[in-house]
């Protein structure tokens, strides 16, 4: 029978969510434009009407996404300087992505099924993208990020424990 899912395997979780919302946002950065309308039509207008300032933000998000990715996979590897602050930072990535891509998740479901309605309408395609792949990835990334962190205290508690006896 197999054990529980380790700190590493989580976070493992997590980096391969979290490197395809930074993939993807590197790709559009780069000029391509696959599944760029599930973002929304503001995002289409504006690689297409200022494609440069578009993607250097691009590269700027998909860089801040990979270093939110780095961080808890290194610190959980190796000690790093100051560990307390490194685990702080991956707890509030942890909640940030969590709740963004829950309440997201469920505003654009909510959206889909007509239960809200937005003034003006909306643009389904992005509301899909947003239902059922975006915010659901953000989600996922988030609470896989929160799990290894929370194994990986467990885990260091216990230790610290044995040690002791």
């Amino acid at each position: 029978m197999p054990g529980r899912p380790t700190e590493a395997q989580f976070l493992m979780g997590a980096a391969v969510a979290g490197l395809t919302h930074a993939g993807f946002s590197l790709y559009w950065a780069l000029g391509g434009r696959w599944l760029l309308p599930t973002v929304g039509q503001w995002a289409v207008t504006a690689a297409r009407e200022a494609p440069v300032t578009a993607g250097l933000l691009l590269i700027v998000v998909a860089a801040l996404k990979c270093a939110v990715v780095i961080i808890p996979l290194a610190a959980g590897r190796r000690p790093l300087p100051r560990p307390g602050a490194w685990r702080a930072f991956a707890w509030l990535a942890a909640a940030v992505l969590t709740g963004y891509g829950a309440l997201n998740s469920i505003v654009a479901w909510l959206v889909l099924g007509g239960v809200l309605r937005p003034e003006g309408g909306y643009d389904r395609e992005a509301m899909i993208g947003h239902a059922y792949l975006w915010d659901p990835l953000f989600l996922a990334w988030g609470a896989l990020l929160g799990a290894g962190l929370l194994t990986g205290s467990r885990d260091r508690r216990k230790r610290a424990l044995d040690r002791q006896r």
